[in-house]
C-alpha cells in the first residue's frame, strides 16, 4: 500500500454481516396514557410529544418515514456491555452481539438526524474504543465533533485498582465542518465572570486581561518601544516579542483601553469588556460533576424526591447533564430523541427547555418511572433538577404510542397470514408504510387511504376484487390518477387496467422483513444462544484494506 494513501480502518467481527431485515410497524396511540396540561402556561407550549413503549430497534424503524432528517440532537445512553449480564456467553460472542445491535441502532439514528444534527452517546471503558470506530465507519470520521469526559462519581471506590470516576460521550455531527456555526456556546457561569474586574473604575464596566505582556515567539515588528504614564520606556528582553502589534497597541491607547497598572508603571494590558463580548464559552472536553451533576446527585437530589415512592436507577443522569447537551445542540422548537428512555431525564429536560421530544422504551420502567415523571414536569410540579435554571413553571404535554403487532402471523399450518389484531384501518396504515406512501385516508374516496405523489393513491382491502369491481374503480378513479390496489387476490390479468396496480396481500410484503420478530433489545438473555463454532472465534479487532491487523 503507497505511504500517501491512507488506510481506512474497520471494525470485524463475528455476524457483523447479518443485518436484520427490520419491520417498519405503526404506533398506536393509547389515549388514555397520553397526558396534557388542563391549559396553555404560554403560547410557547408543546403537546405533541411522543413517548414510544417498545422495542427501541423497531420504534426507531417506526419513525424512519416521518421523521427522517427531522431530528435536531439523538441522546442516547445505551446499555455498557459490562459483562454482568452475560454469565451464558463467552466473552467474544457477547462482545460481538453487543457491537452488531448497536451498530444497527446508529445506522437508523443517523437516517433520522437533521443536516444541522448531532449524536451525544454515552459510554464507558468497556466498549468506547469499539464504539468510536463503528461510529466512525457510520457517521464518518471527519464528522466527529469530539470526546467529553464527564464526571459521574466524585468520589472515591477504595475496594478496586483504580477507581473509576468518568464516563464518555462521543459526539459526532452529520457535517461537523459546519456544526461549529450552529451549536451554542456555553453561558458564562460565576467563575467566569469573576475573572472580570474593574480595579480603575473604568465608565464601560468590568473587564479581564486580554492582550498582554510578551511572548517567546514572534517576529521583529512585535519588537518596540512602549513609553509608560510613569515615563519609563519598556523593550521586550531579547528573544521576547509583545503579543499585540504596534497598530493594535496605538488603537486601543487612542480608545483608552490599555491598562498599566495602579501605579502607571506596569507591563501594558489591553482590556476585553465583559459588556463587549457575544456570545458565551466554548465548551470544554472535561465536565466536571460541580457543573453538571453526577449520578449520585441525580439519584439522591433529584429522583427521591420526585418519585418519592419508587426506587431510582442506579446510575441516573443527571439533568443539569442533559441541559448542557441540549442547550449546545439545539434550540426551542427543535426535535430531540433518546432512544434508551431509561428514566426520562432527556424527556424532562428538553420538555423544560421547550424542545420537541421523543422517547423510545422497553422496560417497565416506561411507566413505573417515566410516565410519572413527565406528568409531574406537565403539572409544574417538578421542584428539582434543571427547574430552576429553565424558569420551568408546567405547561404542553406528550402523547403515548406502543407499537402495533407484528403485520403477519403463522397460522396453523406454518403459512403466513395477516395478523388477527389488525382491523383494516390498521392493515390500511401498515401497508402504506411498507409500500412508501403516506397514510391519509380520503372522507370522500373509499378507495383513497394514502398517497405518494399528487397523483399516485394506494388502496387497501382484503376481499377478493372482481374484474366488475376493478373496472368500476378504475373509471371511478379517472385517466389523471394512479392507484396501487391490495387485495387479497384479483380475478383479471394484473395489467388489465392501466391506471390500477395490482397485488396481493400478503405475498406483496412477506419477503419485506422479519416479521413476527418482536425483541431486538440490547438484553443478551433474551436472544438466542449462538453454536460454538468448531474453531475459537477470533476476538473483535481492526484490520486494514487489506485484512492486515
Amino acid at each position: 500500500m503507497s505511504r500517501t494513501n491512507k488506510t481506512k480502518l474497520e471494525l470485524t467481527w463475528i455476524g457483523k454481516d447479518k443485518r436484520p431485515k427490520l419491520e417498519p410497524r405503526i404506533l398506536l396511540e393509547d389515549s388514555t396514557k397520553s397526558y396534557h396540561a388542563s391549559h396553555k402556561v404560554t403560547e410557547n407550549d408543546i403537546f405533541d410529544n411522543k413517548l414510544i413503549f417498545g422495542d427501541n430497534l423497531l420504534a426507531l424503524k417506526a419513525l424512519e418515514q416521518n421523521h427522517a432528517g427531522k431530528i435536531k440532537c439523538v441522546f442516547i445512553d445505551p446499555p455498557y456491555n459490562t459483562g454482568n449480564a452475560f454469565k451464558d456467553y463467552d466473552d467474544g460472542v457477547e462482545h460481538s452481539i453487543w457491537l452488531s445491535l448497536i451498530r444497527e441502532r446508529l445506522i437508523v439514528l443517523k437516517n433520522l438526524l437533521c443536516a444541522e444534527g448531532s449524536i451525544w452517546v454515552t459510554i464507558d471503558d468497556n466498549e468506547m474504543a469499539y464504539l468510536k470506530v463503528i461510529m466512525d465507519e457510520i457517521f464518518g470520521r471527519n464528522n466527529f465533533v469530539s470526546t467529553i469526559i464527564w464526571e459521574k462519581d466524585a468520589g472515591r471506590k477504595n475496594d478496586t485498582t483504580i477507581s473509576t470516576s468518568h464516563d464518555y460521550i462521543l459526539v459526532y455531527a452529520i457535517n461537523a465542518s459546519s456544526w461549529k456555526a450552529v451549536r451554542n456556546p456555553l453561558e458564562r457561569g460565576e467563575e467566569q465572570l469573576k475573572r472580570f474586574k474593574n480595579p480603575d473604575n473604568d465608565h464601560r464596566g468590568p473587564w479581564r486581561q486580554g492582550a498582554d505582556g510578551t511572548a517567546k515567539s514572534g517576529n521583529e515588528s512585535l519588537r518596540y518601544e512602549i513609553t509608560l504614564p510613569s515615563g519609563k520606556i519598556l523593550v521586550p528582553p531579547t528573544g521576547n516579542y509583545w503579543r499585540f502589534s504596534r497598530k493594535t497597541f496605538d488603537l486601543a491607547l487612542k480608545e483608552d483601553r490599555v491598562y498599566f497598572g495602579k501605579k502607571g508603571d506596569s507591563s501594558p494590558v489591553i482590556k476585553t469588556y465583559l459588556s463587549e463580548l457575544k456570545g458565551g464559552m466554548v465548551p470544554k472536553t472535561w465536565w466536571p460533576s460541580s457543573e453538571v451533576g453526577s449520578n449520585q446527585s441525580a439519584r439522591r437530589d433529584h429522583l427521591r424526591k420526585l418519585l418519592p415512592n419508587i426506587e431510582p436507577f442506579a446510575t441516573p443522569k443527571p439533568e443539569q447533564l442533559l441541559e448542557r447537551i441540549i442547550h449546545i445542540a439545539t434550540n426551542e422548537g427543535d426535535l430531540v430523541l433518546d432512544s434508551f428512555a431509561g428514566s426520562g431525564t432527556t424527556g424532562s429536560v428538553a420538555h423544560k427547555m421547550k424542545r420537541n421530544w421523543i422517547l423510545i422504551e422497553l422496560e417497565e420502567t416506561c411507566h413505573t418511572h417515566i410516565v410519572p415523571r413527565l406528568k409531574k414536569v406537565v403539572d409544574g410540579e417538578d421542584e428539582w433538577g434543571s427547574t430552576k435554571s429553565t424558569n420551568w413553571e408546567g405547561g404542553g404535554g406528550f402523547r403515548y404510542f406502543r407499537l402495533a403487532p407484528s403485520l403477519l402471523e403463522q397460522d396453523r399450518w406454518g403459512r403466513w397470514v395477516i395478523s388477527n389484531d389488525y382491523d383494516s384501518a390498521m392493515l390500511a396504515e401498515a401497508i402504506c408504510k411498507l409500500e412508501g406512501f403516506t397514510y391519509s385516508p380520503s372522507e370522500s374516496e373509499w378507495w383513497n387511504h394514502g398517497y405518494s405523489t399528487e397523483q399516485d393513491r394506494i388502496y387497501v382491502t382484503t376481499q377478493t376484487l372482481s374484474t366488475e369491481q376493478l373496472q368500476a374503480l378504475s373509471e371511478e378513479v379517472g385517466e389523471d390518477q394512479s392507484v396501487l390496489v391490495c387485495c387479497s387476490a384479483f380475478r383479471c390479468k394484473a395489467d388489465r387496467f392501466p391506471n390500477l396496480t395490482l397485488k396481493k396481500i400478503p405475498k406483496m410484503v412477506l419477503s419485506r422483513c422479519e416479521y413476527g420478530h418482536d425483541d431486538y433489545s440490547l438484553n443478551i438473555e433474551n436472544l438466542p444462544m449462538q453454536e460454538k463454532p468448531e474453531e475459537e472465534p477470533m476476538q473483535a479487532g481492526l484490520f486494514d484494506d487489506n485484512g492486515q491487523g
